[in-house]
C-alpha cells in the first residue's frame, strides 16, 4: 500500500477517480479496513473476501491521481472504498472506509453518491446499513445523507457494542450524475 501524503493539503492538488475494485487491490482494501476500525470490528481477510464475493456485491474505490513532485509520472493511491450488496429492491452498504488523512474532504460522500446512483439505476429502492451507536461522526455522516434510524441492534458487533439499523429510500435514477466508476 502506498503511504498517504505527509500533508493532507496535498490532496487539494489531486483528483479523485472512482473505479471498480480489482483483485490486485485486495490487500490495500484490507489494510484500509484495518486502519479504519478497531481490531474487534475490522473485517478479517476471509470476511472481506466473503462480502466481496456475494452475489450482487460491488466495490468502488476512490483513487487519488496526482503528479509526483518534479516528475511527469502519475501517482495513484486508494483513499477509500465502499462495498455494497443488493437483492431485489434492497441494497446494503457493507462498509465505507476512508483513510483518516482523507476524511472530511468529500471522499466518503463521493463514494456514497456513486454507490447510491448505481443502486438506483439497478432498481434498488431502499438502502440499509448498520453503524455503531458510539460512532458519532458516522451517525452524523449517515444522517447528513438522508439515512434514518430503523432501530437498535443489541450486541451487533463482536465486542457486544450495539448498532443502529439505518435506511434510506432512493429517488429515481439521476441521469445527469457523472460519477460512474471506471472498469
Amino acid at each position: 500500500m502506498n503511504p498517504p501524503p505527509k500533508d493532507a493539503r496535498q490532496l487539494a492538488s489531486a483528483n479523485i477517480v472512482l473505479r471498480a475494485a480489482r483483485e490486485q487491490d485486495f490487500e490495500t482494501l484490507y489494510a484500509i479496513d484495518q486502519a479504519c476500525y478497531s481490531s474487534d470490528v475490522a473485517y478479517s481477510r476471509a470476511e472481506l473476501r466473503w462480502y466481496l464475493s456475494l452475489r450482487g456485491a460491488e466495490c468502488i474505490v476512490a483513487e487519488l491521481v496526482g503528479r509526483k513532485s518534479g516528475r511527469s509520472q502519475a501517482r495513484q493511491r486508494i483513499a477509500g472504498f465502499v462495498v455494497t450488496t443488493n437483492r431485489r429492491l434492497h441494497g446494503h452498504i457493507v462498509t465505507i472506509d476512508v483513510l483518516e488523512i482523507y476524511r472530511r474532504k468529500g471522499v466518503a460522500s463521493t463514494l456514497l453518491r456513486c454507490a447510491e446512483s448505481k443502486m438506483s439505476r439497478q432498481g434498488i429502492q431502499e438502502v440499509w446499513l448498520e453503524t455503531a451507536t458510539n460512532n458519532e461522526p458516522a451517525i452524523a455522516f449517515w444522517k447528513k445523507h438522508g439515512y434514518l434510524s430503523r432501530g437498535l441492534l443489541p450486541h451487533y458487533y463482536p465486542n457486544r457494542l450495539d448498532a443502529y439499523a439505518m435506511s434510506k429510500t432512493l429517488s429515481l435514477p439521476n441521469p445527469a450524475y457523472e460519477g460512474e466508476p471506471r472498469e
